[in-house]
């Protein structure tokens, strides 16, 4: 039994690790077009997500521009704000406004054929909460924009 207590030590000290590596890093792919569309109405995030890694790929032609798209996410009762605050901004703000806390997450402005990603922690989303991922190129947010689930 005494070769066998530090074995058995050891897997102890070990379990407060395994939590941490079964902790899912999860990834969602969305594109976006010269029509001003994304692809996706509503995102679904599994609760047991730590960290979420979204691609915006913007499969039109237009430069960013002309026809610019990025991913915005923000609570559903801030989006329309945020939209509005974005039209006085410029593109290399990603036409929000800077450090905006009401901003959970967000991508630059891309334009045709271009793809960019962006990660952040799941830890700023509820269970239950209301999210509206968006564009925030000006003139877009009212119509391009999606629902974010986390489950």
């Amino acid at each position: 039994m005494t070769r066998r207590l530090p074995v058995l030590l050891a897997l102890l000290a070990l379990l407060p690790l395994s939590a941490t590596a079964l902790a899912r890093n999860c990834a969602i792919a969305i594109e976006a077009d010269d029509l001003m569309t994304f692809n996706l109405k509503t995102i679904r995030v599994p609760g047991d997500c730590v960290q979420l890694r979204v691609t915006l790929k913007h499969v039109g032609r237009m430069p960013a521009t002309a026809m610019g798209h990025n991913w915005v996410l923000a609570e559903t009762r801030h989006h329309r704000d945020l939209g509005l605050a974005g039209g006085r901004m410029k593109i290399a703000d990603a036409y929000l406004p800077r450090d905006d806390a009401r901003v959970i997450a967000h991508t630059p402005v891309i334009g045709g054929g271009q793809s960019v990603d962006v990660v952040f922690p799941t830890s700023r989303l509820r269970k239950g909460g209301d999210y509206t991922y968006f564009c925030s190129f000006p003139g877009h947010w009212n119509m391009m924009k999606g629902r974010l689930v986390f489950e």
